[in-house]
C-alpha cells in the first residue's frame, strides 16, 4: 500500500492515545501521543522528507519510541500494538473521550455495563435516565454529560491559544528551513485574528513565483497560502479576516466604487492596493478586523488605543508553593521582576480552598514576613504586594474576617465550587462579594474552561453594572483555558465604567507569560490601556490600592 502522509498518520495516531487511555496505566502515555498527533497535523513539511531523513524528532513532542511508531504507521498504515488495542473496543467507544469531565475509566463503564458504544448512544442514554444505572456511577454524571455533549461537539478539532501557538511557530522555523526562496512566512487565520480557541492553522507565504510555486503543506492540517509580493497583504488579509469583517469591507469598498478580492483592492482594472495596511488606508480606514462594528467606530474616529504587552507594569493573581503553585514566593517575585515588571501581586488560594492548600491565618502572615524580607532586599523600583484569592463562599461572603481581609494590598475575590446554583441564586452571590469592602478584583467571572466545562449561569450585565459601581475591578484571566471574562463583553464592561486587570492565574515560571494572552484577549475586546489595572506604574497601583483601603477604613 502507498504510505500514509501526515495528516493520515495523525489520526492514527490520535487513536492510539485514546486506546491507550482507555487501557489505562500511566496517563502521560496517552497524553504524549495526543501532542505528537496535534504536532504532525500541523508539519510544514512533508512527513517522508522527515522519515527519510532522520529529522522526526524535531517534531514538538516527538521522541524516539513516538518517532518508531509513526515510521510504522506511515509506511505500513499500523502498527502491531494498535491493532491488538483495536480488539479490545470497538471505535465509536473512543467518541466519548470528547465529553468534558468523562474520564476513561467512566467511558469504559459506560461501554461494558450499559453497552453505550458511540456519542450519539451517550446522549441518548443520558436523556432516557439510564446512566445512573451503572455500577459506580451517578446522577449527577448523567447531568453533566448532557451539558458537556455541547462543548465535546463544537470544541471538536480546536486547540487553545498557547497550543496552537507553539505548533505554528514550529511551522513557521520549518516552512523557512525547507522553503528559504520564501520571505514573510506569516501566521494567518484564527490565531492571527486572537481567537480563543484555534481551528484553523493558516500561515501566509511571499513566493518568487507563487502562480507556479508547489503548496509546501502535506496536509489539510496546516494550510499554507502562497502569494507574489504585489498581492501579499490581500492574500494575508483573507487568511485572516472574519468572514464577518471581510463581508464588511467587500460592502464598504463597493459603496466608493471598488472591489475588494482575493488578490488585492481593485477599481476597474487597476489595482489599488495589494497590502493590508494601504488597503484600509485607501478605504479611509486603520487596521481593523474582526467585523463587530469596528469599520463603524473607525468611520468616527472613536476606536480606542488599545493595550500592549508593553504598557503591562505589573503582574497580580498568582500562586506559590503555599498553596498550590510550584515555586516559592522568591523564584516567583524575581523572574517577574526579570520579565521587566515592577511589581508581583501573590494572590495564594485561601484556606476554603483545601484542595489547593488554602493558607491558614498563621500562614498567611507568615508569606506576610517573607514578603516584608524580600522587599526590605528589593530596590524600590519593584515590590511584592500582598494579595489573597478569597473563595466566595454559596451565600456570596468572602472566606475571611474583616480583620484577616484588612491585611492584604488587594483581595482576588473567586468562585472555585457550587457552580450549579441557579442563575438568580449565582448573580446575588457575585453582587455579594462585590459589595463586600475588601473585595479588589471579581477573578475569573462565569469560571469556564474552555473546553472543559461552560460558565456558571449568571446575569453579567448585572455583575459588571455592580462592578463598576462599588469600583471593583474586573478580570481578564490569561489562562489560556481561561480568558475569562469573555472578550464578547469587555465593551458592555468599559461602557459602564469598570477598570480591568490583565491576570495570569500562574501557578509556575512559565506561566507568568499567560499574560501575552490575556492581551490578546483585551485587544479583541477593545480594551485600552488606561483602563487596565496593571498597565499602572508601581507608584500608581500603590497610591489606588492604598486609596481604597483609606475609603473601607473610613467606611468602618
Amino acid at each position: 500500500m502507498a504510505s500514509l502522509d501526515a495528516r493520515a498518520v495523525a489520526g492514527l495516531l490520535r487513536e492510539y492515545a485514546q486506546r491507550t487511555a482507555l487501557r489505562g496505566g500511566n496517563p502521560y502515555r496517552a497524553k504524549a501521543y495526543a501532542r505528537a498527533a496535534d504536532s504532525l497535523a500541523a508539519l510544514a513539511v512533508p512527513l517522508d522528507v522527515l522519515i527519510a531523513e532522520d529529522r522526526l524528532t524535531e517534531i514538538p513532542g516527538v521522541g524516539n519510541a513516538i518517532a518508531d511508531v509513526i515510521t510504522e504507521l506511515h509506511k505500513t498504515g499500523s502498527h502491531p500494538s494498535l491493532e491488538k488495542l483495536r480488539k479490545e473496543i470497538p471505535a465509536g467507544v473512543l467518541e466519548m473521550l470528547a465529553v468534558p469531565g468523562l474520564r476513561p475509566e467512566k467511558v469504559l463503564r459506560l461501554y461494558k455495563d450499559l453497552g453505550i458504544g458511540s456519542l450519539a448512544e451517550l446522549e441518548a442514554a443520558a436523556k432516557d435516565d439510564r446512566i445512573k444505572k451503572a455500577k459506580g456511577l451517578v446522577a449527577a454524571l448523567q447531568t453533566k454529560i448532557l451539558q458537556n455533549l455541547a462543548i465535546a461537539k463544537s470544541g471538536e478539532g480546536r486547540l487553545h491559544l498557547h497550543r496552537a501557538a507553539a505548533l505554528l511557530a514550529h511551522a513557521q522555523d520549518s516552512i523557512r528551513k525547507a522553503r528559504p526562496e520564501l520571505k514573510r512566512v506569516t501566521i494567518a487565520g484564527d490565531f492571527r485574528r486572537g481567537c480563543e480557541l484555534v481551528g484553523d492553522l493558516a500561515i501566509v507565504a511571499e513566493a518568487p513565483e507563487a502562480a507556479k510555486a508547489p503548496n509546501p503543506s502535506p496536509a489539510d492540517g496546516l494550510q499554507i497560502r502562497l502569494s507574489d509580493r504585489k498581492h501579499f497583504g490581500a492574500t494575508l488579509l483573507f487568511a485572516t479576516g472574519s468572514a464577518a469583517h471581510i463581508e464588511q469591507l467587500q460592502a464598504f469598498a463597493a459603496e466608493k466604487g471598488m472591489r475588494l478580492k482575493a488578490d488585492g483592492l481593485q477599481k476597474g482594472r487597476t489595482l489599488v492596493a495589494g497590502e493590508e495596511a494601504e488597503i484600509y488606508r485607501a478605504l479611509g480606514l486603520p487596521f481593523i478586523g474582526e467585523g463587530r462594528g469596528e469599520i463603524e467606530l473607525a468611520l468616527k474616529g472613536k476606536l480606542p488605543k488599545l493595550v500592549t504587552d508593553q504598557d503591562l507594569r505589573g503582574i497580580l493573581h498568582c500562586h506559590t508553593d503555599a498553596s498550590d503553585g510550584t515555586e516559592t514566593l522568591e523564584t516567583m517575585a524575581k523572574a517577574t521582576r526579570q520579565r521587566g515588571f515592577e511589581y508581583f501581586g501573590v494572590a495564594d488560594h485561601s484556606k476554603s480552598a483545601h484542595y489547593a492548600g488554602g493558607l491558614s491565618v498563621e500562614e498567611i502572615a507568615q508569606q506576610h514576613r517573607e514578603a516584608d524580607r524580600l522587599n526590605k532586599r528589593f530596590s524600590k523600583a519593584f515590590r511584592i504586594l500582598k494579595g489573597i484569592e478569597s473563595d466566595i463562599l454559596a451565600d456570596g461572603s468572602l472566606d475571611y474576617a474583616d480583620d484577616v481581609l484588612e491585611r492584604f494590598d488587594f483581595v482576588v475575590a473567586s468562585i472555585h465550587g457550587r457552580f450549579k446554583l441557579d442563575r438568580k441564586a449565582q448573580t446575588q452571590r457575585l453582587l455579594r462579594a462585590i459589595s463586600n469592602p475588601h473585595t479588589t478584583i471579581i477573578g475569573h467571572m462565569t469560571g469556564r474552561q474552555l473546553q472543559r466545562r461552560p460558565g456558571y449561569e449568571i446575569d453579567v450585565e448585572k455583575v459588571l453594572r455592580a462592578c463598576a459601581k462599588h469600583d471593583v475591578v474586573v478580570e481578564i484571566n490569561a489562562h489560556p483555558w481561561r480568558l475569562d471574562l469573555d472578550w464578547r463583553w469587555h465593551q458592555a464592561a468599559l461602557e459602564f465604567g469598570c477598570i480591568m486587570s490583565i491576570n495570569p492565574d500562574a501557578h509556575s515560571i512559565p506561566e507568568l507569560d499567560h499574560m501575552h494572552w490575556g492581551v490578546v484577549m483585551a485587544r479583541k475586546g477593545g480594551v485600552p490601556a488606561d483602563r487596565i489595572l496593571n498597565a499602572m506604574t508601581l507608584p500608581e497601583i500603590t497610591r489606588y490600592l492604598r486609596q481604597k483601603r483609606r475609603s473601607l477604613a473610613r467606611a468602618a
